[in-house]
């Protein structure tokens, strides 16, 4: 018979929601949050993004290559050294190594030559940026035109 059994509210359909007198009503924005999926172990999502998160492997640069970083060097110093005002425009690329993981990442920076230092190993440029020159991959740019081509 209808009206009768399990899931019929015919007899408090027509009735009035009860609104206790006592509790005052919970803000929607609250009443939805109870219903928000429970993170039973904080902090997982950020590590399986962390695990997930790529990292490039440190490449040895060949003696060739080594030796070509170094007279790029050697032709930066001593160019400053005998035009103290050169500030020439150079690409740098060097291994920068994550923080919390192994590998990292092959970084790039350009800039206008302010010096190489190379008692604290670092290549500073004019806007105040300063690299390392420790796994330095290459350095580009016009003073090497004549050398590259």
């Amino acid at each position: 018979m209808k009206g009768e059994g399990q899931g019929s509210y015919d007899d408090i359909i027509c009735l009035p929601h009860p609104v206790s007198k006592r509790h005052p009503q919970m803000p929607l924005s609250d009443r939805a949050a109870q219903f928000a999926p429970f993170a039973a172990l904080t902090g997982h999502d950020e590590a399986i993004k962390e695990t997930a998160r790529r990292t490039d492997s440190f490449v040895e640069l060949d003696e060739g290559q080594r030796e070509k970083l170094d007279r790029r060097l050697q032709m930066l110093l001593a160019k400053i050294g005998e035009r103290p005002l050169w500030k020439p425009e150079i690409r740098v690329t060097y291994f920068r190594p994550d923080p919390v993981k192994d590998g990292g990442a092959y970084v790039s920076a350009s800039g206008f030559l302010q010096k190489v230092d190379l008692y604290r190993r670092r290549i500073l440029f004019t806007d105040g940026t300063s690299l390392p020159m420790e796994n330095l991959f290459s350095i580009e740019g016009e003073p090497f035109r004549d050398l590259d081509g």
